[in-house]
């Protein structure tokens, strides 16, 4: 017989329960399920008082007379009815209700957990410390060390350092004393000072009486930068990424995790991974992960030679020998995610507690103890697709309080007192991060041509910056938090750059007079390689810009939905060259190329990260190499040669000191950063 109606509601009612609960928790937690969820189960408990009551009397049991083995049939298939009933929800006993429910309250607790997670594990006793921006002659230091005593408002840190390479016996120098208050959340940044470049140090927490704190366990390293007016070139590597939820994908009881951080940790500071072909991992199959642009070679200034083959490795230690230092990350914004599931409100309370959790997380710390972290911020760090419109509209100013306290402070001083775009150098390459969302106008009002993104001040530094680095730096990286590309579809048209095409076309024409500039974004939880092309095939103007946005870091991806165009609609012209045959000139042809154009699209992947390494030390070719890691394996490798660059002469000496040197001037007061 038929189940009767209640129960045909009922498995209607669960069964959407439990697909529902699975793609808020493992696909994408969508606003929308804080609705869907809750009026599903009570839909489906509606059903259970009625369910309850037999659909048809009792039978006798016609078992009772057969034979013993004919009983044990008929008890594997009774068994496994049982299965399908709990499966597709379609119980005929008491016990298989009760159990069913059981299983379905507690999905709807697992996502009660989920939403909750922020209010539940705030956090609020985390300590912790972690290395920010680094310069040749320094390097600020974020810490977070609270005080559980009653009426207790506030506490002196001490920072104690040392060389790194110094003995255990080798006494620690006084760093600078950090107050620690309630009012900041127990957080502060400072600088340390008079330090020397490329050169590695350690350090460690005390109180005011030099007495060693329990945290950290063990000293914090680091190393600083090189001088950027010597003209030794660099070699290094960086980590780009952004886009980050504790415990997305979701699975009970490991709140603190960020799985994303745990493969990063497992990838920077474990046994290395090699790529054996440039743009194919042996360690990775990307065939239903991969799109690209077939419409034309790659030729430019800065020819790309993406079939040679390539050996690259993962770093693995700190300055370890034979491999290339991960000097440090940039996290591109959506850091935290103040609205997703749920807005838990605007208060500086409410924000704060969300990057508590995430520095609380054992994954995150495996990182930012041992790799200097450069943060932007984007939208989710507010509240969705938000635009300041340089009135710090609501709910920014309480947001940006503790982005500050916890990420802003940490990074470099800003071009502009109590602003968020700032600009930096590791030796010959210079980065500018730009602040994407505090000026920007509405993308849906006002005339196309008066939008901007970055407003009149930020434009004009970026600008200046441009024009100073074009000479004095061989790689020029701009950060931007959204992407710059138009070839997002669905809500990057308004929402990225796209929305404010006259700026963008407007800075484009300038990017293109600059040789080797890359632009680093993020933000649309997928990967895209994508190249510019000028209007212009020679001369100034005619140079190639390449845009790398990454994301996400640990959250999650559309799984069936591509969001990206393969080209722009609009077309430069450029010439070629074709051989007809041996015995005829070459014939010229001319050739409608896109103006963007995707050189690598990979969507899928809940953690992703991209490592860009520089070589720099032959000025006549500078090489960059980016390598794309998705859930935790190599998937792309994009080598690229760069256009040379005759940088500027110096005069400056603090990295060819010798170490011995560097003791005798420190024990006389000569500061270091007198010498650049």
């Amino acid at each position: 017989m038929s189940p009767s109606w209640p129960l045909s509601f009922g498995a209607i009612f669960s069964s959407s329960l439990r697909l529902s609960t699975y793609l808020f928790l493992r696909v994408g937690p969508a606003r929308w399920f804080k609705y869907l969820l809750p009026g599903l189960y009570l839909a489906y408990t509606a059903t259970i008082p009625i369910g309850l009551r037999p659909s048809h009397p009792p039978s006798k049991d016609a078992n009772q007379d057969k034979p013993s083995s004919q009983t044990t049939t008929n008890k594997c298939n009774s068994n496994s009815d049982v299965i399908w009933e709990l499966l597709f929800s379609l119980p005929t006993t008491r016990l298989t209700t009760i159990i069913t429910w059981s299983i379905n309250t507690l999905l709807l607790l697992f996502a009660a957990d989920f939403v909750f997670a922020p209010v539940i594990y705030s956090a609020t006793d985390v300590t912790f410390t972690r290395l920010g921006a680094v310069y040749p002659d320094g390097a600020k230091v974020v810490i977070r060390y609270p005080l559980s005593h009653a009426n207790v408002t506030d506490r002196n840190v001490l920072i104690l350092w040392r060389p790194a390479m110094a003995t255990a016996a080798e006494p620690w120098a006084d760093g600078p004393t950090l107050r620690l208050d309630s009012e900041f959340d127990w957080t502060n940044t400072t600088r340390l000072t008079k330090l020397w470049p490329a050169t590695e140090y350690e350090y460690t927490l005390a109180d005011t009486n030099r007495a060693i704190l329990p945290y950290p366990p063990s000293p914090i390293r680091f190393r600083t930068f090189p001088d950027p007016s010597l003209p030794t070139g660099s070699h290094f590597r960086f980590v780009v990424s952004s886009c980050l939820k504790p415990n997305f994908p979701y699975a009970p009881f490991r709140n603190g995790r960020i799985k994303g951080f745990d493969l990063l940790a497992d990838y920077l500071f474990t046994q290395p991974t090699v790529v054996d072909t440039s743009g194919t991992a042996t360690l990775f199959d990307a065939s239903d992960n991969t799109q690209e642009s077939p419409l034309i070679p790659l030729q430019d200034d800065d020819p790309i030679k993406s079939d040679s083959a390539v050996a690259s490795v993962t770093p693995a230690t700190l300055g370890a020998e034979g491999v290339v230092p991960t000097e440090f990350m940039l996290f591109l914004g959506d850091f935290i995610y103040a609205d997703v599931p749920i807005y838990h409100g605007d208060s500086t309370h409410a924000y704060r507690r969300l990057y508590r959790r995430n520095y609380n997380s054992p994954s995150f710390r495996k990182v930012y103890e041992r790799l200097p972290i450069i943060h932007a911020y984007d939208d989710h760090e507010i509240i969705n697709n938000y635009v300041g419109q340089s009135n710090d509209t609501p709910p920014f100013a309480n947001a940006n309080d503790a982005f500050r306290i916890y990420n802003a402070n940490g990074n470099y001083d800003p071009h502009v007192p109590g602003h968020n775009y700032f600009d930096f150098r590791y030796g010959d390459v210079a980065f500018f991060v730009m602040d994407t969302r505090r000026y920007r106008s509405s993308p849906l009002t006002g005339e196309a041509a008066a939008r901007t993104m970055l407003g009149e001040a930020q434009l004009s530094a970026l600008y200046e910056w441009l024009g100073k680095v074009n000479q004095t730096a061989t790689f020029k990286f701009i950060v931007t938090s959204v992407p710059f590309t138009s070839l997002w579809t669905h809500d990057a048209e308004t929402d990225s750059w796209a929305g404010y095409a006259y700026e963008k076309a407007s800075l484009l024409s300038a990017l293109h007079t600059v040789p080797n500039v890359y632009l680093l974004s993020g933000d649309r939880h997928e990967f895209a390689a994508i190249e510019f092309n000028s209007l212009r095939e020679v001369g100034p103007g005619a140079h190639v810009v390449r845009e790398f946005s990454t994301s996400p870091m640990s959250m999650f991806y559309v799984p069936f939905l591509r969001t990206l165009r393969l080209a722009s609609d609009a077309v430069v012209p450029r010439t070629r060259f074709r051989i007809v045959d041996e015995d005829s000139p070459p014939e010229e042809v001319v050739e409608e190329v896109p103006m963007e154009r995707v050189i690598k699209y990979l969507p899928i992947g809940n953690y992703k990260w991209s490592t860009i390494e520089i070589d720099t030390r032959n000025p006549e070719h500078p090489k960059l190499n980016l390598e794309v890691v998705i859930d935790g394996k190599v998937a792309y490798n994009l080598p690229i040669d760069a256009t040379p660059v005759k940088l500027r002469p110096s005069t400056a000496l603090g990295s060819i000191v010798p170490d011995s040197l560097k003791d005798i001037l420190d024990r006389v007061g000569l500061s270091p950063n007198r010498w650049f």
